[in-house]
């Protein structure tokens, strides 16, 4: 396997759980009062725009020849750090909510 399919292998597992993840946020701001539910839905809709976006980069970066490949990779990583540090923001409201 090469280096790009492992790389594209590995980011598409991650980007499952990213979506189980907005799947169990969108069930749980149901149960929150109308304030909560107001601020949570405001970031699950930041993290699903950021998570569509990340899907069509890496549809582009699967889609790129080897020359190209490595240029996009990089400008992927900083969009994937973008939605990470999202994603661990939004699972730390929501554990505050919780508690």
């Amino acid at each position: 396997m090469s280096t790009k399919e492992a790389y594209k292998q590995r980011i598409a597992s991650e980007m499952d759980l990213v979506r189980a993840n907005l799947a169990k946020f969108k069930a749980q701001r149901v149960a929150l009062a109308a304030d909560a539910r107001k601020k949570h839905a405001n970031q699950v809709d930041e993290l699903e725009r950021k998570f569509v976006v990340a899907q069509a980069k890496l549809r582009e970066l699967g889609e790129a020849d080897e020359h190209v490949w490595e240029q996009l990779k990089e400008g992927f990583e900083d969009m994937w750090t973008t939605l990470q540090a999202t994603l661990e923001d939004t699972v730390a409201t929501f554990k505050e909510e919780h508690a």
